[in-house]
């Protein structure tokens, strides 16, 4: 018998063709997850383009909203999606307590920002804006915008929760620079929350 011959066929298996591990597979289910989301984030912006152009009396919502408030809002998440990646970075390189500060930085964005929704919702309250009433004539623009902000509002706290779930694991040395894959995990996630809110921020804010 040859000398080639003896080797085992498994020798000749590419790593590609190797099974899933369980970290993998938590990466593809996020993929998933977020291809799902986002649909969903589109078909929200779709009702609200349709009804936008369905109404003669929808008002400009640059007069009517706070884009200066809203655009430090996306500024702290933008700033909150450098810090995961720093974090990120971090436990790569070993960086335990580098991948701690980072994570409580990206929490620290995500929390300011519920807090300045919250105000921004408060204030148009008072101004007259509900789900069904406006001062504007306009009856769908409150119910789009407070679905549409409110549904990415859900997924920030949603991000929030998940990233003090990973930083409760990181205080206790759950992550290495060879396992960390859950920090990469909910990195997909910030980024895609972040990534939508810049598109909300210019359909409904902006345009």
């Amino acid at each position: 018998m040859s000398q080639a011959a003896a080797v085992p066929a498994s020798h000749g298996v590419e790593p590609a063709e190797a099974p899933l591990t369980p970290e993998s597979w938590a990466k593809l289910g996020m993929w998933i997850f977020l291809a799902g989301d986002a649909m969903s984030f589109g078909a929200l912006l779709a009702v609200y383009g349709a009804f936008r152009l369905g109404s003669p009396n929808w008002p400009l919502p640059s007069s009517v909203l706070g884009v200066q408030l809203t655009g430090l809002m996306t500024f702290l998440l933008i700033c909150s999606s450098v810090t995961m990646v720093k974090g990120l970075a971090a436990i790569q390189d070993g960086d335990q307590a580098g991948l701690r500060k980072f994570l409580a930085f990206t929490i620290g964005g995500g929390v300011l920002f519920l807090l300045l929704q919250a105000y921004e919702w408060n204030h148009l309250i008072h101004e007259g804006m509900l789900l069904t009433t406006n001062p504007w004539g306009a009856t769908q623009f409150g119910t789009t915008f407070y679905m549409t902000t409110g549904f990415h509002g859900c997924h920030v706290f949603g991000g929030v929760v998940y990233l003090s779930f990973v930083l409760a694991k990181a205080l206790r040395g759950g992550y290495s620079a060879t396992e960390f894959n859950g920090v990469e995990t909910v990195g997909l996630y910030w980024h895609f929350v972040d990534l939508v809110w810049i598109l909300v921020f210019t359909f409904v804010y902006l345009l």
